[in-house]
Parts: structure tokens; sequence; C-alpha cells
């Protein structure tokens, strides 16, 4: 069974899909997305080749990652389509691809996004964010891009000074950068700060979507966030393990409009500004968070000490909430609240473990 068969997700990416985007602008032209095969860009490219098949929109898409037997079994629905092209890709490496000619859309998704990877692979971590950042800005600059996207974080905001209940985009918090679990943030910010560089030096449109604790059912079972742990054991129906007092309160969104903000940050943002993509209706304590789990599994929440790797890699924000103002401004509405994106989401991962 694959995601895309199951009704809930099919109809997830056929609402996307359909949303009052300017999509002829993507008619006709060549998208390309690093992390292809991840929680966001596998969404992303379903969607879009969504759009091919219902609207003919002949849109190429190039798919990178770094393992192609897995994007074969992922993308099996539209492998053999002349409009779908997948690169394997490490990201790190210089990327020229003279047979591709131009490509009118470039979105760099490419990241380590979950605790183990930032403790077991700090160097990987920073690295992809800004060597492999750089790589791909290169690559946009060489193959004449109209415009870039890079995939920015919540995480760019550090620790939430007690002056704001919500991050805007101009917000600033503190990070203590000499700490192992700060390459991600630290290299985050640095990714942006390159975008801002290319804008200016080689006169790239660039627009910097910062996404926030995204979850669905394209979730990788590698994940091992704390809110992708809570899914993984409400699946199982086991327990669900908190690790700390709960008390974290942060923004998290559901995939289906967290790609719908991708799109609508992409395909009508402004060069050079950054927007949160979150929705106060999906802000709760990781408490709060394993409870709702716990009620749709039938189960219960129960406390566990982190070990050394995983507490290594876990963010220390207590507050980190999100200001969409900006984003709801160019016309996003998030469709789901934190309960039924859950809701939704166990439902399909349960389908596809059975």
């Amino acid at each position: 069974m694959k995601v895309y068969e199951h009704p809930l997700y099919r109809e997830d990416v056929a609402y996307v899909a359909g949303l009052d985007l300017p999509w002829e602008k993507l008619r006709g032209h060549s998208v390309m997305i690093s992390g292809a095969t991840g929680l966001v860009g596998s969404f992303l490219s379903d969607v879009i080749m969504y759009r091919n098949r219902q609207y003919d929109m002949q849109c190429t898409l190039y798919a990178l990652g770094r393992n192609a037997a897995k994007a074969e079994q992922r993308f099996a629905y539209c492998w053999g389509s002349e409009e779908f092209h997948f690169i394997p890709y490490d990201i790190n490496r210089e990327f020229v691809r003279d047979e591709i000619g131009k490509v009118d859309f470039i979105l760099h998704l490419a990241s380590n996004t979950h605790p183990v990877a930032y403790a077991t692979d700090p160097i990987g971590t920073i690295t992809t964010n800004i060597i492999g950042t750089r790589n791909m800005l290169e690559f946009a600059v060489a193959h004449q891009a109209s415009r870039c996207a890079f995939t920015s974080s919540n995480e760019i905001y550090g620790e939430n000074r007690g002056d704001v209940e919500k991050f805007d985009e101009a917000y600033c918090g503190y990070i203590n950068s000499n700490t192992l679990r700060a390459g991600y943030p630290e290299s985050k910010r640095c990714g942006e700060a390159l975008c801002q560089a290319y804008i200016r030096q080689k006169n790239l449109d660039i627009v910097v979507p910062r996404l926030t604790r995204s979850y669905g059912p394209t979730l990788l079972a590698t994940d091992t966030k704390a809110l992708s742990q809570f899914i993984h054991k409400a699946v199982a129906k086991e327990n669900i393990v908190l690790k700390s007092a709960g008390t974290q309160y942060f923004s998290y969104l559901y995939i289906a409009d967290t790609v719908a903000g991708l799109l609508t940050v992409l395909l009508k943002g402004q060069t050079g500004e950054a927007y949160n993509i979150a929705d106060e209706r999906s802000d709760i304590t990781l408490r709060d968070l394993a409870g709702i789990l716990a009620e749709i599994a039938g189960t219960e929440v129960i406390f566990e000490i982190p070990d050394e790797v995983e507490s290594a890699g876990y963010s220390k924000a207590t507050k980190a909430r999100l200001d969409s103002t900006k984003l709801q401004g160019l016309g996003w509405q998030a469709k789901y609240d934190i309960r039924e994106g859950l809701k939704r989401t166990v439902e399909v991962l349960s389908w596809l473990q059975a």
C-alpha cells in the first residue's frame, strides 16, 4: 500500500492542487525540488503531478534525492511519466546538469530535520544548510531560475526572550551558538543570509518560507522529533511517551496546510521576504499534544527520561509560536486544526501499516 492510494491523502492533495493560486506561473515550466522524498517534498511533488494529470499543467518536475530505489518506490505512480525526472544527488556536492537547461523554479527542502540527526550527524546538518544551499543557488544562477525558495525553520528564532507571545518575521531570540544543538538553527540562519547575498550579488529572485513543526501522512519512519515519536506510538496503539514535563508551547501544522503555504509564498511572495507558515489553531503544549494522540489511540501518556543522544538533539526552546499575519496577507488560510490534522495522520499511517 502507498500513501497516495489512501482516500484521505488523495483528498488532501486534491485540496491543495485546487487552491486559488496563480498556477499559470508553473504551466509549461519546470520545477526542481531537493529533498523530494521527505515529509514536505513528497507531498509537494504529489501536488504538482496531480496538477499535471487533472489540470494539464505540463509542468516538468525534477525531484532530487539520495536514494533512487526509495524514490522509485515512493513515486511508482508517476515514475515513467515524461513530466517526472528523479535525479540522485547528494546536496553537499556541486551540482551541474548541462543536459537539463533552464529550470524555472527551484525549491530547496533538503535538510536534517530531527533531533537524532542533529546529535549524530552535526556536520552533515550544518553543511546541508550552508554548502548544500550554496550548491542549489549556484545551480539556480547557472540554469537561469526564475525564482527560488529556501525553506527555513521556526528554529531560527531561538528562545523566546519573554517579550512577545508570537514571533513575527523580524524577531530574533537567543541561541547559544557554543552548543552541539545550535548547528541546525545557526546554519538555517546562515542559509537565509546566503540567500540575501545571492539576491544582491547574483540577481536571483528568492523567497524564504519559514516552516513550523510540520507533520502528516508523509512522516518518515526515521523522524525522531517528539511529535513524530508520539504519532508512531499512536499508530502502534501504544502509550504515548513524554520525555519532559511537556510545558513547551509550540506551533505545529498539518502537511497539507504547510505545502499550501509554501506554494503561496513561491507564487505570491515578494523577493527577499520571509514568511512564517503556521496557524494559531495548531499552537499547543507538548503535554496536551500527547494527550490528544493518546485519546485518538485509546492509550495513555507515560513519562520517561530521554537518553543522552536524544537529549543532545532536543530544542531548548520553551515557547515558539509563529505569527502568520504576513502570510495571511497573501491570501493563505489553514484548513485543519491540530486535532483534525492528527486524526487524519494517524488514520492514514495506521492503514499503511495494516
